[in-house]
């Protein structure tokens, strides 16, 4: 109807995807503004009884996790019951994935007793996960019930305590203000972080050219993560390439 028409011409470009020129629903504008924030994250967004994936990211989870994924509105989703979810970020932080878990903030009983019964419910990132930052009740939760799933015994205080050294690893530089400075010559400081244990290690040090100094502490800290500045030498960048391809 010409109604409709004017009402789709007048609707927001935020609101109508112009490859299907089909309005976007609330959820899937609700994922878009998220996105955009974490971009280099697979989200799990919590929609009542199961975790949903969109777009790239079911794509993502369909391959990873052997799930289905189809074509919902204007996104592929796939979907996760809420009692696997941290067996399936496992899954995918094993495989190299940032995982964000978005929660609802509201339950279904508090909304329907509410004034915006009929609005959508708040969603809020509540945890990141890496290979370095798996941790937490939840997760701790998650895995002693999936083996009480697969029949196995459980011996929680083993669970517990058997930490693996998981240490994120942040490096600095800097090259200026150096006293007899040979060419490749600069001072690195280094901070490693087992955020499992709180554990802390920090160091700063002159290292020449060949970064042995650096090589002897990566390679003995053996970080699961490393962050590193925007700006990096070439020489550290170099070592930094070859150690993490091994």
């Amino acid at each position: 109807s010409l109604k409709s028409y004017e009402n789709t011409q007048n609707t927001s470009d935020t609101t109508l995807n112009r490859r299907t020129k089909s309005i976007y629903t609330p959820l899937e504008l609700q994922f878009m503004e998220m996105k955009k924030q974490y971009k280099d994250a697979v989200l799990c967004v919590e929609c009542g009884y199961k975790y949903r994936f969109f777009g790239e990211d079911a794509e993502i989870a369909a391959k990873e996790l052997n799930i289905y994924c189809h074509q919902d509105h204007n996104f592929m989703t796939a979907s996760i019951p809420t009692h696997r979810l941290f067996v399936h970020v496992r899954r995918l932080v094993a495989k190299g994935y940032k995982v964000g878990v978005v929660k609802q903030m509201e339950t279904a009983a508090l909304k329907a007793a509410g004034e915006n019964k009929s609005s959508l419910f708040s969603r809020k990132l509540t945890a990141l996960y890496t290979k370095s930052t798996l941790i937490g009740e939840d997760i701790l939760r998650s895995e002693i019930w999936f083996q009480i799933l697969l029949g196995d015994s459980v011996d929680v205080e083993e669970v517990t305590t058997d930490v693996p050294d998981n240490y994120l690893l942040c490096i600095c530089e800097n090259g200026e203000n150096l006293k007899d400075r040979k060419k490749g010559d600069i001072v690195i400081g280094i901070m490693a972080i087992q955020p499992t244990t709180g554990e802390v290690i920090f160091d700063s040090f002159r290292d020449s050219a060949s970064r042995l100094e650096l090589e002897s502490r990566v390679l003995r800290l053996q970080p699961v993560e490393i962050i590193l500045p925007s700006s990096l030498s070439d020489q550290s960048e170099k070592l930094i390439n070859s150690i993490t391809s091994m």
